[in-house]
Protein backbone atom coordinates (compact mmCIF):
# COMPACT_ATOMS: atom_id res chain seq x y z
CA UNK A 1 0.00 0.00 0.00
CA UNK A 2 1.62 3.57 -1.14
CA UNK A 3 2.59 5.89 2.04
CA UNK A 4 -0.16 8.03 3.13
CA UNK A 5 0.67 12.14 2.03
CA UNK A 6 -1.09 15.07 2.33
CA UNK A 7 -1.27 16.95 -1.05
CA UNK A 8 0.75 20.49 -1.15
CA UNK A 9 -1.50 23.45 -0.53
CA UNK A 10 -3.26 25.01 -3.38
CA UNK A 11 -2.51 28.52 -3.60
CA UNK A 12 -6.14 29.81 -3.91
CA UNK A 13 -6.36 28.45 -0.56
CA UNK A 14 -9.57 26.13 0.93
CA UNK A 15 -12.46 27.63 2.34
CA UNK A 16 -13.48 26.37 6.11
CA UNK A 17 -17.03 26.16 6.78
CA UNK A 18 -17.49 25.28 10.21
CA UNK A 19 -21.31 24.32 12.24
CA UNK A 20 -22.73 27.37 13.98
CA UNK A 21 -21.51 26.97 17.45
CA UNK A 22 -24.97 26.94 19.70
CA UNK A 23 -28.14 25.44 19.20
CA UNK A 24 -29.25 27.99 22.55
CA UNK A 25 -28.03 30.86 21.54
CA UNK A 26 -29.84 30.30 17.60
CA UNK A 27 -33.35 29.99 20.13
CA UNK A 28 -32.42 33.01 21.44
CA UNK A 29 -31.96 34.58 18.65
CA UNK A 30 -35.13 33.77 16.86
CA UNK A 31 -37.20 34.31 20.07
CA UNK A 32 -35.74 38.24 20.14
CA UNK A 33 -37.37 38.45 16.50
CA UNK A 34 -41.07 37.53 17.46
CA UNK A 35 -44.02 39.57 18.80
CA UNK A 36 -43.33 41.68 22.24
CA UNK A 37 -44.11 38.18 24.36
CA UNK A 38 -41.81 36.81 22.07
CA UNK A 39 -39.10 39.56 22.39
CA UNK A 40 -39.71 39.23 26.54
CA UNK A 41 -39.45 35.67 26.51
CA UNK A 42 -36.38 35.69 24.37
CA UNK A 43 -34.85 38.45 26.62
CA UNK A 44 -35.70 36.71 29.97
CA UNK A 45 -33.90 33.46 27.87
CA UNK A 46 -31.03 35.69 27.04
CA UNK A 47 -30.57 36.71 30.46
CA UNK A 48 -30.62 33.44 31.89
CA UNK A 49 -27.10 32.26 29.42
CA UNK A 50 -24.30 31.38 31.34
CA UNK A 51 -21.64 33.58 31.02
CA UNK A 52 -19.14 31.85 27.96
CA UNK A 53 -22.76 31.98 25.87
CA UNK A 54 -22.62 35.60 26.04
CA UNK A 55 -19.42 36.00 25.39
CA UNK A 56 -19.45 33.73 22.02
CA UNK A 57 -22.76 35.14 21.25
CA UNK A 58 -21.02 39.36 21.41
CA UNK A 59 -18.16 37.30 19.50
CA UNK A 60 -19.90 36.48 16.53
CA UNK A 61 -22.60 39.69 16.74
CA UNK A 62 -21.96 41.86 13.12
CA UNK A 63 -18.72 40.05 12.00
CA UNK A 64 -19.14 37.76 8.79
CA UNK A 65 -20.12 34.12 8.77
CA UNK A 66 -17.19 31.68 9.29
CA UNK A 67 -15.35 30.61 6.64
CA UNK A 68 -16.21 33.23 4.05
CA UNK A 69 -12.87 34.99 2.53
CA UNK A 70 -13.85 38.41 3.95
CA UNK A 71 -13.44 36.46 7.68
CA UNK A 72 -10.63 34.50 7.01
CA UNK A 73 -8.55 37.39 5.82
CA UNK A 74 -9.10 39.51 8.28
CA UNK A 75 -8.22 36.09 10.76
CA UNK A 76 -4.94 35.37 8.94
CA UNK A 77 -3.93 39.81 9.34
CA UNK A 78 -5.20 39.14 13.34
CA UNK A 79 -2.88 36.29 13.86
CA UNK A 80 -0.50 37.55 11.48
CA UNK A 81 -0.19 40.76 13.85
CA UNK A 82 0.08 39.15 16.88
CA UNK A 83 2.77 36.24 15.93
CA UNK A 84 4.76 39.09 14.74
CA UNK A 85 4.66 40.52 18.35
CA UNK A 86 5.30 37.18 20.01
CA UNK A 87 8.78 36.39 18.02
CA UNK A 88 9.74 40.47 16.90
CA UNK A 89 10.04 39.52 13.81
CA UNK A 90 8.25 39.67 10.02
CA UNK A 91 6.64 36.63 8.43
CA UNK A 92 8.26 35.43 5.68
CA UNK A 93 6.84 35.30 2.84
CA UNK A 94 6.69 32.65 -0.62
CA UNK A 95 6.53 29.66 0.26
CA UNK A 96 5.04 25.97 -0.34
CA UNK A 97 4.66 23.81 3.19
CA UNK A 98 3.46 19.47 2.27
CA UNK A 99 1.90 18.01 5.12
CA UNK A 100 3.50 14.35 6.07
CA UNK A 101 1.91 12.24 7.93
CA UNK A 102 3.27 9.31 9.75
CA UNK A 103 7.22 8.06 9.04
CA UNK A 104 6.86 5.77 5.42
CA UNK A 105 5.39 9.59 3.91
CA UNK A 106 8.16 11.24 5.35
CA UNK A 107 10.90 8.96 4.70
CA UNK A 108 9.91 9.30 1.37
CA UNK A 109 10.17 12.43 0.62
CA UNK A 110 12.97 12.96 3.00
CA UNK A 111 15.06 10.21 0.32
CA UNK A 112 13.93 11.95 -2.60
CA UNK A 113 15.12 15.24 -1.79
CA UNK A 114 18.56 13.87 -0.81
CA UNK A 115 18.39 11.99 -3.86
CA UNK A 116 17.86 14.57 -5.74
CA UNK A 117 20.91 16.59 -3.56
CA UNK A 118 23.53 18.48 -5.80
CA UNK A 119 25.82 20.28 -3.42
CA UNK A 120 24.79 19.52 0.08
CA UNK A 121 22.39 17.69 2.68
CA UNK A 122 22.31 19.23 6.41
CA UNK A 123 19.99 16.62 8.59
CA UNK A 124 19.89 17.04 13.12
CA UNK A 125 17.74 14.87 14.77
CA UNK A 126 17.33 14.00 18.25
CA UNK A 127 17.58 9.90 17.50
CA UNK A 128 19.34 8.30 14.47
CA UNK A 129 18.68 4.84 14.59
CA UNK A 130 21.28 1.95 12.64
CA UNK A 131 18.44 -0.04 11.48
CA UNK A 132 15.23 0.33 9.52
CA UNK A 133 15.22 3.83 7.83
CA UNK A 134 18.56 4.38 9.58
CA UNK A 135 20.08 1.94 7.11
CA UNK A 136 18.62 3.04 4.06
CA UNK A 137 19.52 7.27 5.84
CA UNK A 138 23.08 5.44 5.69
CA UNK A 139 23.05 4.14 1.75
CA UNK A 140 21.75 7.07 0.43
CA UNK A 141 24.30 9.42 2.10
CA UNK A 142 26.83 7.19 1.19
CA UNK A 143 25.99 7.33 -2.29
CA UNK A 144 25.83 11.23 -1.71
CA UNK A 145 29.20 11.48 -0.97
CA UNK A 146 30.75 9.58 -3.83
CA UNK A 147 28.89 11.99 -5.91
CA UNK A 148 31.06 14.65 -4.41
CA UNK A 149 27.52 15.88 -2.15
CA UNK A 150 29.13 17.65 1.34
CA UNK A 151 26.73 16.02 4.11
CA UNK A 152 26.72 17.13 7.77
CA UNK A 153 24.93 15.21 10.53
CA UNK A 154 24.43 16.47 14.09
CA UNK A 155 22.71 13.99 16.15
CA UNK A 156 21.95 13.66 19.77
CA UNK A 157 24.41 11.83 22.17
CA UNK A 158 21.46 10.65 24.43
CA UNK A 159 18.63 10.09 21.95
CA UNK A 160 21.09 8.00 20.12
CA UNK A 161 22.83 6.53 22.77
CA UNK A 162 21.91 2.92 21.26
CA UNK A 163 23.26 3.39 18.46
CA UNK A 164 26.15 1.37 17.39
CA UNK A 165 29.50 3.76 16.83
CA UNK A 166 30.03 1.60 13.95
CA UNK A 167 27.21 3.30 12.11
CA UNK A 168 28.52 6.33 12.83
CA UNK A 169 32.16 5.44 11.40
CA UNK A 170 30.91 4.20 8.05
CA UNK A 171 30.12 7.05 7.46
CA UNK A 172 32.37 9.34 8.70
CA UNK A 173 35.20 7.30 6.94
CA UNK A 174 32.90 7.86 3.79
CA UNK A 175 33.04 12.02 4.22
CA UNK A 176 29.78 12.77 6.59
CA UNK A 177 31.10 15.19 8.81
CA UNK A 178 29.41 14.24 12.18
CA UNK A 179 28.51 16.11 15.10
CA UNK A 180 27.24 14.50 18.20
CA UNK A 181 25.16 16.90 20.68
CA UNK A 182 26.11 16.94 24.23
CA UNK A 183 27.91 13.38 24.75
CA UNK A 184 27.20 11.21 27.58
CA UNK A 185 30.90 9.32 27.46
CA UNK A 186 31.60 9.48 31.44
CA UNK A 187 28.63 8.17 33.41
CA UNK A 188 29.56 11.38 35.88
CA UNK A 189 27.32 13.02 33.18
CA UNK A 190 24.48 11.55 34.05
CA UNK A 191 24.04 12.88 37.36
CA UNK A 192 24.82 16.84 36.33
CA UNK A 193 22.44 19.42 34.27
CA UNK A 194 24.09 18.33 31.14
CA UNK A 195 21.96 14.73 31.05
CA UNK A 196 18.77 17.50 30.34
CA UNK A 197 19.83 19.56 28.24
CA UNK A 198 19.42 17.44 24.95
CA UNK A 199 19.18 18.66 21.27
CA UNK A 200 15.13 17.25 20.07
CA UNK A 201 14.62 18.96 16.85
CA UNK A 202 14.38 16.81 13.69
CA UNK A 203 15.74 19.24 10.80
CA UNK A 204 16.59 18.53 7.06
CA UNK A 205 17.63 20.72 4.65
CA UNK A 206 19.23 19.82 0.99
CA UNK A 207 20.72 22.30 -1.28
CA UNK A 208 19.27 25.32 0.33
CA UNK A 209 16.07 25.03 -1.60
CA UNK A 210 13.87 22.47 0.43
CA UNK A 211 13.62 21.95 4.16
CA UNK A 212 11.75 19.10 6.36
CA UNK A 213 10.87 19.86 10.19
CA UNK A 214 8.70 17.95 12.65
CA UNK A 215 7.98 15.17 15.15
CA UNK A 216 9.62 12.17 12.93
CA UNK A 217 13.10 10.94 14.02
CA UNK A 218 15.26 8.22 12.01
CA UNK A 219 13.81 5.45 14.04
CA UNK A 220 12.30 2.08 12.98
CA UNK A 221 9.73 2.85 14.87
CA UNK A 222 8.20 4.91 12.22
CA UNK A 223 8.14 1.98 9.74
CA UNK A 224 4.28 1.65 10.21
CA UNK A 225 1.05 3.78 9.22
CA UNK A 226 -0.86 4.93 11.79
CA UNK A 227 -3.88 4.01 9.59
CA UNK A 228 -5.06 1.93 7.05
CA UNK A 229 -6.14 -2.11 7.10
CA UNK A 230 -2.76 -3.81 6.87
CA UNK A 231 -1.62 -5.60 10.10
CA UNK A 232 1.17 -4.42 11.84
CA UNK A 233 3.76 -6.37 14.08
CA UNK A 234 4.04 -3.61 16.62
CA UNK A 235 2.08 -0.31 17.61
CA UNK A 236 1.90 2.32 14.82
CA UNK A 237 3.25 5.23 15.75
CA UNK A 238 1.32 8.83 14.72
CA UNK A 239 3.17 11.99 13.87
CA UNK A 240 3.34 14.48 11.73
CA UNK A 241 6.44 16.39 9.42
CA UNK A 242 6.33 18.78 6.92
CA UNK A 243 8.39 19.78 3.55
CA UNK A 244 8.99 23.30 3.32
CA UNK A 245 10.10 25.76 -0.23
CA UNK A 246 10.45 29.30 -0.19
CA UNK A 247 12.29 31.69 1.96
CA UNK A 248 11.81 29.95 4.92
CA UNK A 249 14.43 27.26 3.88
CA UNK A 250 17.02 30.01 4.52
CA UNK A 251 16.31 30.56 8.06
CA UNK A 252 16.65 27.00 8.80
CA UNK A 253 19.56 26.81 7.54
CA UNK A 254 20.84 29.11 9.31
CA UNK A 255 19.92 27.68 12.38
CA UNK A 256 21.10 24.27 11.77
CA UNK A 257 24.59 26.34 10.72
CA UNK A 258 24.38 28.41 14.34
CA UNK A 259 23.62 25.03 16.36
CA UNK A 260 26.55 23.38 14.98
CA UNK A 261 28.99 25.98 15.40
CA UNK A 262 27.97 26.55 18.73
CA UNK A 263 28.49 23.33 20.29
CA UNK A 264 32.68 22.63 19.68
CA UNK A 265 31.94 20.49 16.50
CA UNK A 266 34.41 20.32 13.65
CA UNK A 267 33.05 23.02 10.98
CA UNK A 268 30.79 22.29 8.43
CA UNK A 269 32.13 21.52 5.10
CA UNK A 270 31.89 23.88 2.61
CA UNK A 271 29.05 24.44 0.67
CA UNK A 272 26.63 27.04 -1.16
CA UNK A 273 24.48 27.16 1.63
CA UNK A 274 22.57 29.93 0.78
CA UNK A 275 21.70 30.14 -3.02
CA UNK A 276 19.10 33.23 -3.87
CA UNK A 277 15.84 32.88 -2.53
CA UNK A 278 13.03 31.80 -4.73
CA UNK A 279 9.07 31.98 -4.50
CA UNK A 280 7.82 29.05 -4.57
CA UNK A 281 3.89 29.52 -3.36
CA UNK A 282 1.82 31.95 -0.97
CA UNK A 283 2.38 31.31 2.69
CA UNK A 284 3.55 33.19 5.06
CA UNK A 285 5.38 31.99 8.47
CA UNK A 286 8.19 31.98 10.74
CA UNK A 287 10.70 29.52 12.17
CA UNK A 288 10.09 29.48 16.45
CA UNK A 289 12.89 27.61 17.88
CA UNK A 290 14.66 27.69 21.17
CA UNK A 291 18.21 26.80 22.53
CA UNK A 292 18.73 23.70 25.21
CA UNK A 293 18.73 25.38 29.02
CA UNK A 294 16.92 29.04 27.64
CA UNK A 295 14.75 30.24 30.10
CA UNK A 296 12.81 32.66 27.24
CA UNK A 297 11.58 30.32 24.29
CA UNK A 298 9.96 31.83 21.71
CA UNK A 299 7.62 29.52 20.47
CA UNK A 300 6.40 28.86 23.60
CA UNK A 301 5.77 32.60 23.73
CA UNK A 302 4.09 32.64 20.40
CA UNK A 303 2.04 29.77 21.49
CA UNK A 304 0.33 31.14 24.33
CA UNK A 305 -0.07 34.74 22.38
CA UNK A 306 -2.12 32.76 19.99
CA UNK A 307 -3.97 30.93 22.40
CA UNK A 308 -4.98 34.42 24.52
CA UNK A 309 -5.67 35.80 20.86
CA UNK A 310 -7.87 32.88 19.71
CA UNK A 311 -11.26 33.80 18.61
CA UNK A 312 -12.68 30.86 17.92
CA UNK A 313 -11.16 27.20 18.18
CA UNK A 314 -7.69 26.25 19.88
CA UNK A 315 -7.06 22.64 18.30
CA UNK A 316 -3.45 20.97 19.87
CA UNK A 317 -2.38 17.80 19.48
CA UNK A 318 0.62 16.79 21.59
CA UNK A 319 2.83 13.41 22.60
CA UNK A 320 3.42 15.05 25.87
CA UNK A 321 1.19 17.27 27.75
CA UNK A 322 3.12 18.49 31.19
CA UNK A 323 1.73 22.19 31.01
CA UNK A 324 3.21 24.85 33.16
CA UNK A 325 1.11 26.91 35.13
CA UNK A 326 1.07 29.63 32.38
CA UNK A 327 -0.38 27.40 29.31
CA UNK A 328 -3.18 25.55 31.73
CA UNK A 329 -4.33 29.11 32.55
CA UNK A 330 -4.63 30.42 28.65
CA UNK A 331 -5.83 26.92 27.65
CA UNK A 332 -8.63 27.18 30.28
CA UNK A 333 -9.61 30.52 30.23
CA UNK A 334 -10.42 30.41 26.38
CA UNK A 335 -12.28 27.48 27.24
CA UNK A 336 -14.74 30.19 29.30
CA UNK A 337 -14.53 33.00 27.85
CA UNK A 338 -16.11 30.33 24.74
CA UNK A 339 -13.48 29.60 22.79
CA UNK A 340 -13.62 25.69 21.24
CA UNK A 341 -10.82 24.48 22.67
CA UNK A 342 -9.69 20.65 22.50
CA UNK A 343 -6.70 18.79 23.57
CA UNK A 344 -5.52 15.55 21.51
CA UNK A 345 -3.29 13.51 23.90
CA UNK A 346 -2.15 10.28 23.51
CA UNK A 347 -3.94 7.06 25.31
CA UNK A 348 -0.69 5.25 25.85
CA UNK A 349 2.83 5.92 25.71
CA UNK A 350 6.47 5.12 25.51
CA UNK A 351 6.89 6.89 28.68
CA UNK A 352 4.56 6.65 31.68
CA UNK A 353 5.89 9.54 33.40
CA UNK A 354 4.54 12.21 31.25
CA UNK A 355 1.18 10.42 30.51
CA UNK A 356 0.36 10.03 34.10
CA UNK A 357 1.64 14.19 34.91
CA UNK A 358 -0.45 15.21 32.01
CA UNK A 359 -3.87 13.34 33.24
CA UNK A 360 -3.44 15.11 36.66
CA UNK A 361 -4.73 18.26 35.31
CA UNK A 362 -7.47 16.93 33.23
CA UNK A 363 -9.92 17.87 36.55
CA UNK A 364 -9.21 21.26 35.99
CA UNK A 365 -9.92 21.73 32.35
CA UNK A 366 -12.38 19.81 31.95
CA UNK A 367 -14.06 22.14 34.60
CA UNK A 368 -13.61 24.86 32.33
CA UNK A 369 -15.12 23.35 29.05
CA UNK A 370 -11.58 22.45 27.60
CA UNK A 371 -12.48 19.41 25.52
CA UNK A 372 -9.46 15.88 25.98
CA UNK A 373 -9.63 12.92 23.27
CA UNK A 374 -6.95 10.04 23.99
CA UNK A 375 -5.68 8.77 20.70
CA UNK A 376 -6.12 4.58 20.62
CA UNK A 377 -4.91 2.15 18.04
CA UNK A 378 -1.57 3.91 17.90
CA UNK A 379 1.06 5.73 19.63
CA UNK A 380 0.76 9.55 19.23
CA UNK A 381 4.38 11.49 18.98
CA UNK A 382 3.08 14.36 16.90
CA UNK A 383 3.47 17.78 18.03
CA UNK A 384 0.94 20.35 16.28
CA UNK A 385 -1.67 23.25 16.81
CA UNK A 386 -3.93 25.11 14.35
CA UNK A 387 -6.06 28.22 15.70
CA UNK A 388 -9.10 29.90 14.15
CA UNK A 389 -8.08 27.33 11.64
CA UNK A 390 -5.27 30.56 10.28
CA UNK A 391 -2.41 29.98 12.32
CA UNK A 392 -0.76 26.07 12.73
CA UNK A 393 2.28 25.39 13.81
CA UNK A 394 4.79 21.57 13.16
CA UNK A 395 7.30 20.68 15.00
CA UNK A 396 9.28 18.93 17.47
CA UNK A 397 8.46 20.75 20.40
CA UNK A 398 5.79 19.29 22.73
CA UNK A 399 3.81 20.98 25.45
CA UNK A 400 5.77 20.15 28.43
CA UNK A 401 8.29 21.26 30.69
CA UNK A 402 11.09 19.17 28.99
CA UNK A 403 10.62 20.79 25.32
CA UNK A 404 9.80 24.79 26.98
CA UNK A 405 13.45 24.77 28.98
CA UNK A 406 15.71 21.59 28.75
CA UNK A 407 15.66 20.67 24.90
CA UNK A 408 16.27 22.62 21.69
CA UNK A 409 13.58 22.62 19.74
CA UNK A 410 12.08 23.95 16.12
CA UNK A 411 9.00 24.61 14.95
CA UNK A 412 7.49 25.89 11.59
CA UNK A 413 4.33 28.28 12.22
CA UNK A 414 2.07 28.95 9.04
CA UNK A 415 -0.39 31.63 9.08
CA UNK A 416 -2.36 30.51 6.19
CA UNK A 417 -6.20 29.25 5.40
CA UNK A 418 -5.61 26.39 3.43
CA UNK A 419 -2.97 25.25 5.18
CA UNK A 420 -5.08 25.54 8.56
CA UNK A 421 -7.62 23.59 6.47
CA UNK A 422 -5.53 20.50 6.27
CA UNK A 423 -4.22 20.52 9.87
CA UNK A 424 -8.26 20.78 10.79
CA UNK A 425 -8.69 17.77 8.82
CA UNK A 426 -5.83 15.73 9.81
CA UNK A 427 -6.95 16.69 13.04
CA UNK A 428 -10.43 15.81 12.99
CA UNK A 429 -9.43 12.19 10.98
CA UNK A 430 -7.21 11.49 14.74
CA UNK A 431 -10.54 12.43 17.21
CA UNK A 432 -12.19 9.57 15.49
CA UNK A 433 -9.85 7.19 16.09
CA UNK A 434 -10.10 8.54 20.03
CA UNK A 435 -11.91 8.90 23.22
CA UNK A 436 -13.10 11.58 24.35
CA UNK A 437 -12.60 12.22 28.83
CA UNK A 438 -15.14 13.56 30.03
CA UNK A 439 -15.55 15.08 33.95
CA UNK A 440 -17.89 12.30 34.86
CA UNK A 441 -15.78 9.66 34.20
CA UNK A 442 -12.50 11.05 34.90
CA UNK A 443 -13.67 11.51 38.58
CA UNK A 444 -14.91 7.71 38.77
CA UNK A 445 -11.16 6.76 38.00
CA UNK A 446 -9.49 4.07 40.34
CA UNK A 447 -7.33 4.69 43.28
CA UNK A 448 -3.61 3.36 41.14
CA UNK A 449 -4.80 5.38 38.44
CA UNK A 450 -4.67 8.73 40.87
CA UNK A 451 -1.95 7.41 42.56
CA UNK A 452 0.21 7.35 38.95
CA UNK A 453 -1.24 10.93 38.54
CA UNK A 454 0.17 11.79 42.58
CA UNK A 455 3.64 10.70 41.69
CA UNK A 456 4.10 11.56 38.25
CA UNK A 457 3.40 15.27 39.64
CA UNK A 458 6.03 15.15 41.71
CA UNK A 459 8.55 15.17 38.72
CA UNK A 460 6.87 17.15 36.12
CA UNK A 461 9.45 19.68 35.95
CA UNK A 462 11.86 17.02 34.60
CA UNK A 463 9.57 15.65 32.18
Amino acid sequence: MAPRRVDPIPDSGEVVHLPDPGGALDRAGIALHRGATGAVHGALKLASLPGAALSRLRHLHGKPARGSHTHDGALVRHHARVLMRALAVPLVAGNRVELLIDGPATYEAMFAAIDAARDHINIESYIVEADGPGAELARRLLAKCREGVKVNLLYDGFGSIRTPDAYFEVLRAAGVRLCEYNPLRSWKRIFTRAVHLRDHRKLMVVDGSVAFVGGINISDVYSARSSGTEAEAMTPWRDTHVCIRGSLVAQFQSLFITHWNKHGCEPVQQADYFPPPAVAGHLRGAVASCDAGRRRNPFYRALIKAIEAARHDVLVTTAYFVPTRRLLRSLASAARRGVEVRLLLPGQSDSWAPLQAGRSHYVRLLQAGVRIYERQGALLHAKTTVIDGVWATVGSANLDWRSFIHNAEANAIVTDAGFGAQMRTVFQGDIAASNEITLEMWRRRGVLQRLQEWVARRFEFLL
